[in-house]
């Protein structure tokens, strides 16, 4: 890549009024308030906890908060909108109440959510299925002009095991893109950050390919965020599980930044913000 289509590359976030640097990688960490998320230790039942984990990961660096209601591990069981918004809508009421300083993501694919949470507090909304799920999701990202994390996913979290199949991995969700930034675009929306979601309708090997191919993503000139944190992809390949994945995790999340990633989307903050920290250290951007 040519270093003047690198300083093309967007690598600002306005986020609630404040404006985000992303020249320098930045963490998103996972708050999820769900029974059944597959990584049992980032599940929080009560806002007490919830507080209480925003607040250790802001002190441990974090950037971005990601708050979750909706379970969208694979096979994982469909909610109600309303067993949705009553999980999540309170905890962004606190958080936004309490820790005032919190930029908060919200992982929802339905419009309605979306825009009921940035109403209560959040800036960001963070969806799985990249509008695919919500015919409304684009045009109400557009009207409400909050960042918008655009992942790519075939089907849904009960089918996407099924989805994984693909002629060239890279270039299909190169090309899933290309048209879904046009059409947000064309709507007027700003600030667009990509995901080309891991774990998602792929497999483990669908997934490092994509990894082993992530600078392209360059191109776009846009953000990118990985989402590896203690997936399949890592304690599979390890033979272990995804409590003792962390190791694997950090690994990962250092080749994903010198890969061009620029936000790492994690459970565990402080391992995250260290291995950005060395990342600088070494001048490996």
């Amino acid at each position: 890549m040519d270093k003047d289509t690198f300083f093309q590359k967007k690598l600002s976030l306005n986020a609630g009024g404040k404006l985000i640097d992303l020249s320098t990688p930045k963490v998103m960490g996972i708050i999820n308030i769900t029974p059944d998320s597959f990584f049992a230790e980032s599940r929080v039942s009560d806002i007490a906890s919830v507080l209480q984990q925003a607040e250790k990961m802001l002190n441990e660096g974090v950037t971005f908060l990601d708050l979750g209601a909706y379970s969208s591990r694979p096979g994982a069981t469909d909610i109600s909108v309303i067993e949705e918004m009553e999980r999540l809508l309170p905890a962004v009421e606190a958080i936004a109440k309490e820790l005032p300083e919190a930029i908060i993501s919200v992982d929802t694919f339905r419009a309605s959510v979306a825009e009921a949470a940035i109403k209560a507090g959040a800036h960001i909304v963070n969806d799985i299925s990249g509008g695919s799920l919500d015919a409304d999701m684009f045009a109400t990202m557009a009207r409400l002009q909050v960042p918008y994390i655009l992942m790519h996913m075939k089907g849904t979290p009960q089918n996407m095991v099924q989805q994984a199949k693909y002629d060239d991995v890279f270039a299909e969700v190169y090309d899933y893109f290309v048209k879904k930034v046009y059409a947000l675009k064309q709507l007027g929306l700003h600030d667009i950050i990509l995901d080309p979601g891991f774990g998602f309708a792929k497999t483990a090997e669908q997934g490092y390919e994509l990894m082993s191919r992530m600078q392209e993503f360059e191109r776009l000139q846009l953000p990118v965020l990985a989402g590896i944190s203690r997936k399949r992809m890592i304690y599979g390949l390890l033979g272990s599980t995804a409590k003792e994945a962390l190791n694997g995790t950090t690994a990962l999340n250092a080749i994903a930044l010198t890969k061009g990633a620029n936000i790492l989307r994690v459970h565990d903050v402080k391992e995250a913000v260290d291995a950005i920290k060395i990342w600088e250290a070494c001048n490996c951007g």
